[in-house]
């Protein structure tokens, strides 16, 4: 993941503006992207400061406390697919995907099988 730039250079660029120069002639001078001074400019003036916002964390698993007991109990009642309650759990409101389903049963250890016999096509490989 790519570091921000540091704060003394977007001060050097914003002063630079300040001044009355223009986006493109700072963004040359400094070998940075226009957009940079432009986004910049408008943090400062949103916020008050020029520092980077936070980059990177940990994101709290949806499927977990309530919500995941409630799945456990969803997949010992009955044969279910990953789409299927992918669609159950955003009909009680909780907003989240395929991948995300398909992670925690995984991490449960819990699959539904079909059953071996009676899903057979092909004849026996040995015949009396």
């Amino acid at each position: 993941m790519t570091r921000p730039y540091s704060e003394d250079l977007r001060e050097l660029a914003l002063a630079r503006a300040d001044a009355g120069e223009t986006v493109r002639s700072i963004a040359e001078a400094l070998q940075i992207s226009p957009s940079c001074v432009t986004k910049w400019k408008n943090l400062r003036r949103e916020t008050g400061g020029v520092s980077p916002g936070k980059i990177g964390g940990h994101k709290k698993p949806v499927l977990s406390g309530a919500n995941a007991d409630w799945l456990r109990k969803r997949i010992r009642s009955g044969p279910f697919t990953l789409r299927k309650l992918t669609q159950e759990l955003a009909a009680r409101g909780i907003k989240t995907d395929v991948r995300a389903v398909w992670t925690f049963v995984h991490a449960e250890g819990l699959s539904f099988k079909k059953n071996a016999p009676s899903g057979r096509t092909r004849p026996p490989r040995y015949r009396a």
